[in-house]
């Protein structure tokens, strides 16, 4: 029973520490976790420049302080010219959304529409709706329309294939849909509290699927046609590009490395102001030179987007990422066509990853807790957590995105349990030692042991007590007759049924000496009254063994008797023995005279005999008979002792 509540201990000690860290894996995935994320691609993955070849030009402050909002489509058309008539840019990719026409000024349209058609190499945005979002459900013509247009071969390998994560496209104006020939998805997915750690590669519009702005772009630079989709990449056979992909089952997310920003500066990427270049449009019409030379331009890859952040009224195309509160649109579009561009993927680790690590942090934690002392162990575990911290930044250095706070909270909570258990097992051990020493020696000698476990040491004190030696009648001759377990056996039974006696009357067993028992009354327990608790005490113990004998002549067992001698005086009572090696005992002649007054009664046949010091004491109880001046060995001088013969 007690080797099943043990391991029952055990049992639920385990499963109340699963649930606890069930409870802060949860906490910390849902609450924590991602501020560490945002912190460590921020301070530690974030690459300090951007790709040169990626370049963007800003409807931003400037450009809407000099052009007043809104602008004319006229406004644009000049951005486009500008790059079509004296820039050769490697591909263009326009941020933006064109859902309307501008009926006042249809000639503005045109001109716009008219360069959008000269310009090579260019991806326009378009966004996916779902159909409880969206101001209405698209026309399915225009469904049907925009994929044979622009929709890509796109080989879907997954197991998993859920479709229909996106019902319509806000529609393109005919002119619009007629005048572009590549398009790109700049739907952005945000994550826990509105951070934007990932994005879609490929969207699926009502069981189609289109690539994202960047990675048409890059499709276009490439002269890619096709790409394939399994559940852990997307393959691009022609470039051997592999883009890893965090299976959802819907849009195959990337996380996005993000870049440092520049100085004094809310993008990452170089950043030219749409009024410088429609300026220098100007100016280059009339000869002269223009504040942007288009030739900056040349072989760069060019995202047009708007974001006028600080202006009154304006355009305003910013997202919450761990890089910055109001980062452009723009420039994150930038970003993930850098990704892809130079196969700077940061990957997310597995699950069983996670497990892994943070059964090993557990672990280790609980295993050093248990075998190392407290200080040993504490630094150790600081170390331990220290190590891991380390290999979590070095893991974002090198684009693996791990769990930090997790780990280290579920280490904190195993180091508060651990200790907690290493508490409750070292009582229950103490105990058990109590118990299993208290067998050894006196109970109330282990409590004052344990009351003053930080001072003991050698010496005592004086003080008057009563000392009881009890010992067996032809102990010998009875051993010679019987065997040796048998002999136990007779032993521990009589000593079994006097030591609760011996405890009742405020008595401590100071030591068994063969068949022998000494008793001590008045210290380690106070006792005003112990020269009377020590004979009456003698008195019970002698009933007992009248009850006893009768017992073991029914088991064909030897009858034995008892002789009990008693003397009160002053004696030594404390730690005698080495510095490695004590005992707790009681010495002086108070307890040498009451050993050899107990030998008398062999001679004078009795069974319970007192010293003249002891009498003084139990006069009143006792009905004695005075053995006069008996000589004792040791003592120069004759004394009397008594025989008690009853107790009133």
């Amino acid at each position: 029973m007690k080797r099943l509540k043990s391991k029952l201990f055990y049992i639920y000690a385990f499963l109340i520490h699963i649930l606890l860290s069930i409870v802060i894996i949860f906490v910390s995935w849902e609450f924590l976790e991602y501020k560490a994320y945002n912190f460590m691609i921020k301070n530690v993955t974030a690459k300090p420049t951007a790709s040169k070849d990626i370049v963007i030009i800003s409807i931003d402050n400037q450009s809407v302080s000099r052009y007043r909002w809104p602008w004319k489509r006229e406004l644009y058309s000049y951005i486009f010219e500008y790059l079509n008539t004296y820039s050769k840019p490697k591909a263009i990719g326009y941020d933006a959304i064109l859902s309307v026409l501008d009926s006042e000024n249809p000639e503005s349209d045109a001109r716009f529409f008219a360069q959008l058609k000269k310009t090579p190499n260019l991806v326009v945005g378009f966004i996916p709706m779902r159909e409880n979002i969206s101001m209405e459900e698209t026309d399915p013509q225009f469904l049907k329309d925009f994929n044979k247009k622009f929709g890509v071969t796109i080989h879907d390998m997954r197991k998993n294939k859920i479709q229909g994560r996106y019902n319509s496209i806000i529609p393109f104006p005919e002119p619009y849909f007629d005048s572009v020939e590549n398009a790109g998805s700049v739907k952005s997915t945000t994550a826990l509290y509105g951070y934007l750690q990932s994005a879609d590669n490929i969207v699926s519009v009502n069981g189609k699927m289109y690539p994202v702005l960047a990675l048409r772009l890059y499709m276009i630079i490439n002269g890619v046609k096709e790409l394939t989709l399994t559940d852990n990449e997307i393959i691009i056979p022609k470039t051997g590009k592999r883009i890893p992909v965090m299976n959802s089952g819907i849009g195959s997310q990337t996380l996005i490395t993000y870049k440092k920003l520049m100085k004094n500066s809310d993008y990452s990427h170089i950043k030219y102001s749409a009024s410088d270049i429609i300026d220098s449009l100007h100016l280059m019409k009339e000869g002269k030179k223009p504040i942007i030379d288009p030739h900056e331009f040349d072989g760069k890859i060019v995202f047009i987007g708007a974001n006028a952040q600080a202006a009154a009224i304006g355009p305003v195309d910013a997202l919450l990422t761990p890089m910055s509160e109001k980062h452009p649109g723009v420039d994150i579009q930038a970003t993930i066509l850098d990704n892809i561009m130079n196969s700077d993927f940061t990957k997310q680790s597995t699950i069983l990853f996670d497990i892994f690590f943070l059964a090993l942090l557990t672990a280790g934690t609980m295993y050093l807790i248990l075998k190392l002392t407290f200080f040993k162990s504490l630094i150790s575990v600081i170390i331990l957590g220290c190590i891991y911290t380390i290999f979590s930044v070095i893991c974002f250095k090198y684009n693996l995105a791990v769990n930090v706070i997790t780990p280290l909270l579920l280490q904190l909570s195993t180091l508060i349990f651990g200790y907690s258990y290493r508490f409750i097992l070292e009582g229950r051990n103490k105990e058990k030692i109590k118990q299993a020493m208290g067998k050894y020696i006196s109970q109330d000698v282990m409590k004052n042991v344990v009351q003053n476990i930080d001072d003991i040491r050698l010496g005592g004190k004086k003080a008057v007590v009563t000392v009881l030696f009890a010992d067996i009648r032809g102990f010998t001759s009875m051993s010679e007759r019987m065997t040796a377990e048998d002999v136990s056996k007779i032993l521990n039974e009589y000593f079994t049924e006097i030591e609760p006696i011996i405890s009742k009357y405020n008595g401590v067993i100071n030591k068994f000496i063969g068949d022998a028992v000494m008793a001590v009354f008045g210290d380690p327990i106070e006792d005003l009254n112990h020269p009377v608790n020590a004979v009456r005490c003698a008195n019970e113990m002698l009933k007992k063994v009248d009850q006893l004998q009768d017992k073991w002549l029914f088991e064909g067992k030897p009858k034995i008797e008892i002789g009990i001698g008693i003397n009160t005086g002053e004696a030594f009572v404390g730690n005698i023995g080495s510095e490695k090696r004590l005992e707790y005992t009681v010495i002086g002649d108070t307890v040498n005279l009451a050993s050899r007054i107990e030998s008398y009664n062999k001679v004078y046949k009795t069974n319970l005999l007192i010293s003249s010091s002891t009498y003084s004491y139990v006069s009143g109880i006792a009905d004695v008979i005075k053995i006069s001046e008996v000589t004792i060995r040791g003592k120069s001088k004759k004394m009397d002792i008594y025989e008690v013969l009853r107790l009133s």
